[in-house]
């Protein structure tokens, strides 16, 4: 749970189930640890780092990953493949979350 933790230094977590266990099938698929950059964020937090308004991080549905020897494109794919419904792409990283309804984006420069 400390891997999804608030960055603003806070110990209350919001977590969905269902993103758990969608990351440990990730994380058994690949055979390599999977570093959260950003798991559950406050709405003070969210906003000082600029996030979407509704951002999935804020509801415990989503994290911003990287795998080591993984692209983000490549973590996408899986990501995709394991049932993950929103996936954002960015230079470093990717985001991975559960929400309702699918959604995808490229914010690759």
């Amino acid at each position: 749970m400390s891997e999804l933790q608030c960055n603003d230094g806070s110990f209350y977590v919001k977590v969905y189930g269902e993103l758990i266990e969608k990351l440990e099938m990730l994380r058994r698929y690949i055979g390599k640890p999977i570093t959260i950059n950003s798991g559950y964020r406050t709405p003070s937090y969210n906003k000082a780092i600029g996030g979407a308004k509704q951002s999935q991080h804020m509801e415990g549905t989503a994290v911003d990953i990287v795998v080591k020897d993984y692209t983000p494109e490549e973590v996408a794919h899986l990501g995709k493949l394991l049932g993950f419904r929103g996936i954002g792409l960015y230079n470093t990283f990717c985001h991975l979350d559960v929400r309702h309804d699918g959604a995808y984006w490229d914010n690759r420069k």
